[in-house]
């Protein structure tokens, strides 16, 4: 696994739009049906990443607490299925079963969203406003496996609980780390 920063998309940015399957239900979802009242979270992931594997409840969690407040959680995995068949659609949709995601969890088999996305690796996450603008392209929180450092989602739950009362999202972010995306 290599140790990869995400690449900061530029706060402001407006959120690349999209049509891909959900592995879930496999029906075609967009990103305009998908988006929540108050905000977006974008999260890209996939089965076999341990640093993903280290936060999963965590983005559970997460989703379950926002979803009800106004900000919808999408998952994406872009990772090349030729050379890592456990990111398969047919294994994403086990996997969103196993760890129960209330999340759609979308396959982008071209690799375009998560290029449009600049996203780097897994997991890489997106908070944008009601009106699909970046407010936030950062950590989930300290933690890494092996760190020893709890898993709170600290970070990322200070920016959508300053996004619920309309309040200013520090632009100082600290980059999420992960594998990098499984590029083709």
């Amino acid at each position: 696994m290599a140790l990869t920063p995400s690449n900061m998309l530029p706060l402001g940015t407006k959120a690349p739009d999209f049509s891909l399957i959900d592995t879930k239900d496999n029906q075609l979802k967009s990103l305009n049906e998908l988006k929540g009242e108050v905000g977006t979270l974008v999260m890209f992931i996939c089965n076999h990443c341990p640093f993903v594997i280290h936060v999963n409840a965590e983005l559970v969690k997460l989703a379950n607490d926002f979803k009800p407040k106004g900000i919808n959680c999408i998952a994406i995995s872009s990772n090349d299925v030729d050379n890592y068949p456990q990111d398969g659609p047919d294994k994403m949709k086990t996997h969103a079963e196993e760890n129960h995601y209330p999340f759609p969890y979308l396959y982008d088999e071209t690799q375009d969203i998560a290029k449009a996305y600049d996203a780097a690796c897994t997991p890489d996450f997106f908070l944008f406003d009601r009106d699909l603008k970046l407010v936030y392209a950062g950590q989930l929180d300290d933690s890494r496996p092996g760190n020893d450092i709890p898993v709170t989602g600290k970070d990322l739950r200070a920016a959508m609980k300053a996004l619920l009362n309309n309040e200013a999202i520090d632009p100082n972010q600290k980059p999420s780390m992960g594998c990098n995306i499984k590029w083709k």
